[in-house]
């Protein structure tokens, strides 16, 4: 009886500081929604708190007008979707390898792949490396240097130790060759982890904005979260003419921009979801 009691305790108490950290986490989205629909005299003066005040979509059209938005908006789902593929790809063929009780060196590559999470050659080093292969002001400056990210490596070859190695046995017995029982075997298996993988290769190019930044100098070549933090700390949404011709609030028009960049997320999240946790947790049972 005690022993319940202290269950129901323990449950309330849990759903209480779940329900605060909802709270905390969904009302700077909300809030930011609200301001972006509401109508500039409302943002102004502070009345706009849980709901639209004058509901418009002045500050979407007026971003949407300008061709900085939507040429960065562009670049970005470029860049995320080209980076993404690469993850996969390069992930998925290394961790193949690596999965293979039998394959010479195992160990030593481990272990050199390990001691990048500890010791990181730094920015300037990578960076002389990347102009010096000319790859500065290039899509690929973003995506090959951070083609293969340690952590995501591990889990997926993880994930491939779990699988049954009869299945590699007898595709070998059948003739087929290590390429093909990869693309045309193992991967196909291996959904789950590679969605849930997959999912933080898409969330860590869309949100990045440090690496464009250094390696881009045209700024027709900007993703959105570098447009949006010129936005937000330099205030150049007035130098790009995105608030003089409406009489916009910026507050308005920086958040309709924030917006808009969360839609992507929005919309790919919920269908990986439900790979997420069964992709790590396979890939965590073996220790």
């Amino acid at each position: 009886m005690v022993g319940e009691r202290k269950t129901s305790i323990f449950g309330i108490v849990n759903a209480l500081i779940l329900a605060c950290i909802a709270i905390a986490t969904l009302y700077p989205v909300l809030y930011i929604t609200v301001i972006s629909f509401s109508d500039t005299a409302s943002v102004i003066q502070g009345k706009v708190f849980l709901f639209p005040k004058g509901f418009n979509l002045d500050a979407y059209k007026e971003v949407l007008s300008n061709n900085t938005i939507p040429r960065a908006y562009l670049n970005s789902i470029y860049y995320t979707a080209l980076g993404t593929f690469i993850n996969l790809l390069f992930t998925a063929v290394a961790a193949y390898p690596l999965s293979q009780p039998n394959f010479f060196g195992r160990r030593v590559f481990m272990l050199g792949i390990i001691v990048t999470m500890f010791l990181n050659p730094g920015i300037i080093p990578t960076y002389i490396v990347v102009q010096k292969l000319g790859l500065t002001d290039t899509v690929w400056s973003l995506v090959l240097p951070n083609a293969i990210w340690t952590m995501e490596l591990i889990i997926l070859k993880s994930f491939y130790e779990n699988m049954s190695s009869q299945i590699r046995e007898a595709a070998l017995i059948d003739g087929a060759s290590e390429t093909r029982i990869l693309f045309r075997i193992v991967i196909p298996l291996s959904k789950p982890a590679l969605a849930s993988i997959g999912l933080f290769f898409f969330m860590g190019h869309w949100n990045s904005f440090f690496l464009p930044l250094i390696y881009l100098n045209d700024k027709e070549m900007y993703p959105l979260q570098v447009v949006l933090r010129d936005m937000l700390i330099f205030n150049s949404e007035n130098d790009a003419g995105l608030v003089d011709r409406a009489a916009l609030a910026p507050q308005a028009v920086k958040n309709a921009t924030i917006v808009l960049s969360m839609i992507p997320v929005l919309l790919i999240y919920p269908f990986a979801q439900k790979y997420f946790a069964k992709g790590v947790m396979l890939g965590s049972e073996k220790g």
